[in-house]
């Protein structure tokens, strides 16, 4: 157990010294913008630095004790210009120029190089001493902060700080600030440090906010896209074995027809009949798909939207063989359905699959008997459609399959499968085989 807890907290050790992923890159904008902060704060400095030597922040010298204070000298004929930040004796002069430059320039990368910029700018001002300025103090104070909040390496940077604070703290501690002890530089780095913190750790926490957001966003619009397609899919597949069926026998009618024009009249007549009638089912089937599509909510869950009948199931499996057989191809038909009504979805699936078959033999085994075959077996539907084979040369119709790929789809949905292919007697057969319980 302890050794399980020294390397959880050898692991957050890790974590914490591990550098952060690097952000996006910074805009031209806001290089620029570092760059006019870097040199206005350098142009200031030089003319404090020029104009008000020595007007620093604090006193340079011991603290005043306890002792009756001497009579103060008089005062000048004119006033020193500028505001001084505190009371006594100042520096000794001018501080160098390039220590000035060094105190505020590096500002121009606090973003890029935040913890090199703020080891500059403070090395600069403690090198300055007694001579800085309220203007060096300033310089420090946004180094500081740019480098808790610009960092990848927060533990780097906070431990810096920290030694920045007691630097200033040493190097400033006989000095004399004009406001209270709590305003000495070491507070106040480390004040703006811990502001820094604050401010990065509630913008990391909004960063991570708005990337979830977008992640569920993403995820959102990726299901409604799949739903998009699975939807498409499903209306194809349904729009195919609609038109397919009816399309078929009206194409197989209506050459009859034209064959026996002449010489049979009345034959020509029943074969368009039967043309008519497959053209009507096609548009009632037709318009049942469309209008589920276009349906709105009417509000009455107690029954169908207005005109629409319900989806076609093994109860119509006469009206659509007696299509096939007036198409010239004979149907035998053996059902024997299970003693509970099947689930709507499943009865839809299994009426698809004679429809399909049927289809097939009337498109690719012109003159063939079939035989459709619909029983269970225990918990399973099993469907069978054969047919014997073309009776005459006929040229190969045209098809992709697709008519099958979209049964098996069908199928699988409730756990079923299906086989289809030639069989020793030179025909086809199609079977099914699938769970009828709900549970």
């Amino acid at each position: 157990m302890k050794t399980e807890d020294a390397r959880g907290r050898r692991r957050q050790l890790r974590d914490a010294l591990r550098p952060e992923a690097e952000e996006t890159p910074l805009s031209r904008r806001a290089v620029w913008a570092d760059v006019a902060l870097a040199v206005l704060v350098t142009v200031v400095a030089l003319i404090v630095a020029a104009r008000y030597p020595g007007d620093g922040p604090v006193r340079i010298g011991p603290r005043a004790g306890y002792a009756l204070a001497p009579p103060p000298p008089p005062l000048p004929a004119r006033p020193l210009p500028g505001a001084r930040l505190a009371t006594g004796m100042t520096g000794a002069g001018t501080p160098p120029w390039s220590l000035v430059v060094l105190s505020a320039l590096p500002l121009a990368a606090r973003r890029r190089y935040p913890l090199a910029a703020f080891g500059v700018v403070l090395g600069a001002a403690l090198a300055i001493g007694g001579d800085a300025s309220w203007i060096n103090v300033l310089s420090c104070v946004i180094g500081a902060y740019s480098a808790v909040m610009y960092s990848r390496y927060r533990a780097g940077a906070t431990a810096g700080l920290v030694v920045a604070a007691v630097l200033a703290g040493v190097a400033f501690r006989e000095m004399d600030p004009v406001l209270p002890g709590w305003s000495n530089p070491a507070v106040v780095l480390l004040l703006t440090g811990a502001l820094a913190s604050t401010v990065r750790y509630w913008r990391r926490r909004l960063a991570d906010s708005r990337d979830r957001f977008t992640r569920l966003q993403q995820a959102q619009e990726e299901g409604t896209r799949r739903a998009v397609e699975e939807e498409r899919a499903r209306i194809a597949a349904e729009l195919h074995d609609v038109v397919t069926h009816n399309v078929s026998v009206m194409v197989i009618q209506a050459g009859a027809a034209r064959k026996v024009m002449d010489t049979a009249p009345q034959r020509s007549k029943e074969a368009l009949l039967a043309v008519e009638a497959g053209g009507r089912a096609a548009l009632a089937e037709l318009r049942h798909v469309m209008g589920l599509l276009a349906a709105q909510d009417t509000g009455r869950p107690d029954g169908p939207a207005d005109g629409l009948e319900p989806q076609p199931g093994l109860g119509q499996l006469d009206a659509l063989t007696e299509r096939v057989r007036a198409a010239g191809t004979p149907v035998t038909v053996a059902v024997s359905l299970p003693p509970d009504p099947l689930p709507p979805g499943l009865d839809l699936a299994a009426y698809r699959v004679v429809q399909e078959a049927l289809t097939n033999a009337l498109k690719h085994a012109p003159g063939a008997a079939a035989s459709v075959t619909v029983g269970h077996d225990g918990d399973f539907l099993a469907i069978e459609v054969t047919d014997t084979g073309a009776a005459r040369d006929a040229p190969p119709a045209d098809g992709n399959g697709r008519g099958l790929i979209g049964l098996r789809e069908r199928l699988a949905v409730y756990g079923g499968d299906l086989t289809a292919g030639p069989t020793l007697a030179g025909g086809y057969r199609i079977r099914a085989r699938v769970p009828w319980r709900t549970a």
